[in-house]
């Protein structure tokens, strides 16, 4: 079986992700990089609402089949800049455009009534976990201080041209 996620977010994300990025980057006054206009349109799942799919799959699902699970709010990636933004008390003057990847999905949602017809719903709603996920590194610094101090420091120089504070 397989389940497939939408763009998923919550505490313990690897800070190369739109969320953890934004969020760690207003936190430290550093720039936020956003790709082209920054209305590319995600659907977006929190993860604790993605496992309990992985667990429904797991439980209900049939052998071979492929469920895909989207959460229940769709946003632009600007938009979800700009409530990062009110939630860390950033600037908007810290977002600064960035050349758009090449190929840059404008809209990545998925279909998930294959998975809901197993008796799955997205609990978590965007807005919500949103603040629950800034509150959460807001938090445990003892967990990213060190992802951001080692190789992600390279990765993010040479993904973004500028180096972090």
């Amino acid at each position: 079986m397989i389940c497939r996620g939408s763009n998923n977010y919550g505490p313990y994300q690897y800070p190369e992700k739109l969320i953890p990025l934004m969020i760690l980057n207003a936190l430290h006054g550093d720039a936020l990089p956003v790709y082209g206009d920054g209305m590319q349109v995600r659907n977006w799942i929190h993860s604790t609402d993605f496992a309990r799919a992985i667990g429904r799959v797991l439980e209900d699902g049939g052998a071979g089949e492929v469920y895909n699970a989207g959460g229940p709010d769709e946003e632009a990636n600007i938009d979800v800049v700009s409530r990062i933004i009110e939630l860390t008390g950033a600037s908007d003057s810290q977002i600064e455009h960035v050349a758009d990847r090449p190929g840059h999905d404008r809209r990545y949602s998925l279909s998930s009534e294959k998975v809901r017809a197993l008796g799955w719903v997205p609990r978590v709603r965007f807005d919500e976990g949103l603040a629950e996920t800034v509150a959460w590194y807001r938090e445990n610094r003892w967990w990213w201080e060190p992802i951001r101090s080692g190789d992600y420091r390279r990765y993010y120089e040479r993904q973004y041209g500028r180096s972090l504070r």
